[in-house]
């Protein structure tokens, strides 16, 4: 039998990207996928094709940085399909700047969404999981979550953050509760996160240094492989780390 046929996989920031290349990857392979973001029309269009090809999709509506709405993800998830195999935190900004521009706003903005929106998940799921005595969460951080770089101080602080939040997790509930957890670090990726950047020094070098190499970002496709690789593993095998970059990054 696939490793992902009647799992009940919940996705966050599944609108678009990473996300959305996740839940499509999910869904053909006979998971049962559970989308989760603030676009409503967009998820609503994603189900849809998704079922039209065949699969079973629902989705929900839902801020992360909200904890009372990532419960009502987690308990819309159980109601329509009575489990939660795997949870996989994906949402998250990337608004880099100098920590001098003093965008406190943006700062504030990261924590929430990419740290307390893994935390919220972690904290909607791991209940349901312990009473199955199963589960996998995966949480997508960054390269940015290994290295800091200019412009970056705050969005890899959060992505650190992210890696040390998930290793706990593995420490704590792995050999306890049967629950595996796994960190997703993608290098560039085509995605629409550079769409958040304001400040303009910040998107300069960014542009600067991908032009400098030739890089070629990553389709959010080889991320979604990496994540179905890790959730495919045999029950006894956790793969806690994938780190995945364009062949020509340096950093």
């Amino acid at each position: 039998m696939d490793g992902l046929e009647n799992k009940v996989i919940v996705i966050t920031g599944a609108s678009s990207g990473i996300g959305e290349a996740t839940a499509v990857a999910a869904a053909a392979k006979g998971a049962k996928v559970v989308l989760a973001a603030r676009r409503e029309d967009r998820l609503e269009e994603m189900g849809k094709q998704i079922r039209e090809k065949g699969g079973e999709a629902i989705s929900f509506k839902t801020d992360v940085s909200s904890f009372g709405q990532v419960k009502e993800l987690a308990h819309f998830a159980v109601s329509e399909f009575g489990k939660i195999d795997v949870w996989v935190n994906n949402a998250g900004i990337m608004p880099l700047s100098f920590l001098n521009k003093l965008k406190v706003d943006e700062w504030d903005r990261m924590i929430d969404v990419n740290i307390k929106g893994v935390l919220y998940g972690i904290a909607a799921a791991v209940p349901i999981m312990e009473k199955q005595n199963s589960g996998h969460i995966i949480n997508v951080s960054s390269v940015a979550g290994h290295r800091v770089g200019f412009g970056s101080a705050v969005y890899s602080g959060t992505k650190f953050a992210v890696r040390a939040i998930t290793e706990g997790l593995r420490q704590e509930l792995s050999p306890t509760a049967n629950i595996r957890a796994t960190i997703i670090s993608p290098g560039a990726v085509k995605t629409e996160l550079r769409q958040t950047i304001t400040d303009e020094d910040a998107l300069h070098i960014l542009k600067k240094r991908a032009a400098s190499t030739n890089e070629v970002p990553l389709e959010s496709k080889n991320i979604a492989d990496a994540i179905i690789y890790a959730i495919e593993q045999p029950e006894g095998v956790s793969v806690n780390e994938i780190i995945i970059r364009p062949t020509l990054q340096r950093t």
